[in-house]
């Protein structure tokens, strides 16, 4: 489709631009900034979500010479991006840790990363991807170290600088090999090279080490998870909500499409790499998912900080999401965009619960949460809400967490041939219960003093949040059909 004509169905990511440039202007002429700056990210996040689910040609439009595709798929993702953005406003405008002096950027730069993840979704190109991926991680980078005269939240940015430095390398290296031999960076074009004969059979394998091994830096899987607990911990925690799920969810969706397109056989079926230098793909990638939740969990158990644990804990589930690239099967790409509805719910959901605590505590550990279920009636409410979504991200039923993991193991076991991986993730869920549980132990079957009493109290907006949260954590355990029938006309792109 010719440039021009391709605008009309560009709406989204043009009205995300114009909301960027609009945050950063608006922010010149105010001087009290978090309602006003919080307003226009929350109505043009709504307004580009509406351009989204209303853009014609949904069903498969290739734009900008092939470089961005628009389909199902991809619409899947920018909901989970924007609707993740439009949250973590939410939890801003109730976060001490953001300054309303720098409100304006802080808002700029969400709102940045979300535009790089609506256009990483849709990219069909290997420059588009790198690029795009750039955009995501770059502000980042700056929201990891927001916190002004914190040492904890520069050295969080400085750590994430250099890993993340180090990932866009080795993944653009890895690019400009794979462009030598195929002579293609479209993934199409890659698919047809590498189906004409493999050329340079060696070189395809090295530069697909180094561009996985780039985005196994942005969605934190084992080897290259060593940044993740000391940038969540350090970040505000508003942003370590964001990066919990929108960068990681950024990264799955390029690496999904990546491996379906490029690295498929023509007619659709996944060919998946096996006839690359003879190397077991499928069984490799199972080895990091086994290794990415075994170590995710293991390294949670003696976590005293809330926010480091969960940071262990979204390694693990980097790994149970990997289960789905594995089995790279129709089943296996609806059980990976299931997970991440229910994940984006829960996981958002317990963070809010960190940032309300801290709000009204300044403490992160676990051991300060001891008794807050009887606290005060909104110490209950948040204590029984908090214990909804620790139990979901374990995969106890009748949660959304259990309805995401029974997909998930049931992708693998549908293969057969990686029974020894739901085996292994269903170990690991168990461990996860461990540590998940001392958090609920802590808040409900440990006494207060009674000074204590009454002091545990939330704004009205955080109450909202949590109940809309803690609702669709439950109800998408119960009432999972529209959720599955969502997935599965999102990933029939790829299946017919």
């Amino acid at each position: 489709m010719a440039n021009v004509e391709s605008l009309r169905y560009f709406l989204p990511e043009l009205l995300l631009t114009a909301l960027v440039l609009a945050v950063f202007l608006v922010d010149l002429g105010l001087k009290r900034k978090k309602v006003p700056i919080a307003t226009l990210m929350v109505v043009g996040l709504l307004v580009s979500l509406y351009a989204v689910l209303k853009t014609p040609g949904a069903e498969g439009v290739t734009l900008f010479l092939g470089m961005v595709s628009l389909d199902p798929f991809s619409v899947f993702f920018k909901v989970i991006f924007i609707v993740t953005a439009v949250l973590v406003t939410l939890f801003s405008m109730e976060s001490d840790e953001v300054e309303e002096k720098n409100f304006g950027e802080y808002m700029g730069f969400i709102a940045a990363t979300t535009l790089g993840a609506v256009l990483l979704a849709s990219s069909n190109h290997m420059l588009m991807a790198f690029l795009t991926l750039e955009l995501v991680s770059v502000p980042c980078y700056v929201l990891a170290g927001y916190i002004s005269r914190s040492r904890r939240s520069s050295e969080a940015s400085l750590k994430y600088v250099i890993f993340g430095a180090a990932s866009s390398g080795l993944m653009v290296y890895g690019i400009s090999l794979l462009f030598g031999v195929t002579g293609s960076l479209s993934f199409e074009g890659i698919r047809d090279a590498l189906s004409a004969g493999n050329p340079g059979e060696i070189i395809v394998l090295i530069s697909l080490i180094f561009i996985l091994a780039g985005l196994g830096y942005k969605i934190a899987v084992f080897p290259f998870h060593m940044w993740c607990p000391d940038v969540y911990e350090g970040a505000p925690t508003p942003i370590t909500a964001f990066l919990s799920v929108g960068p990681k969810a950024a990264g799955f969706a390029v690496l999904v499409r990546m491996l379906h397109v490029a690295f498929s056989s023509s007619d659709g079926a996944a060919a998946y790499l096996t006839d690359i230098s003879s190397v077991d793909w499928p069984f490799l990638v199972a080895i990091i998912s086994a290794a990415t939740m075994t170590i995710g969990n293991l390294l949670a158990i003696n976590q005293s900080n809330i926010k480091r644990l969960l940071a262990y804990s979204s390694i693990a589930h980097a790994g149970y999401l990997l289960m789905g690239v594995v089995a790279l099967s129709q089943l296996g790409t609806q059980a990976l965009l299931f997970y991440f509805v229910v994940y984006l719910l829960m996981n958002l959901g317990a963070f809010l619960v960190v940032l309300n605590f801290r709000s009204q505590t300044r403490s992160e550990q676990i051991g300060d949460y001891t008794g807050l279920a009887w606290r005060s009636p909104i110490g209950a409410f948040v204590a029984v809400s908090m214990a909804i979504f620790l139990f979901s991200l374990t995969g106890i039923p009748p949660f959304g967490g259990f309805i995401g993991k029974v997909y998930l193991f049931a992708s693998i076991i549908q293969g057969e041939r990686f029974i020894w991986l739901a085996i292994v993730a269903i170990a690991n869920s168990v461990i996860s219960l461990y540590y998940y549980a001392r958090i609920i132990k802590v808040m409900f079957l440990r006494g207060i003093d009674a000074e204590d009493l009454g002091g545990f109290v939330s704004s009205p907006t955080t109450i909202t949040l949590l109940t809309i949260l803690a609702v669709g954590t439950a109800v998408s355990g119960i009432f999972w059909g529209p959720i599955a029938r969502w997935v599965s006309h999102s990933a029939s792109l790829f299946f017919g």
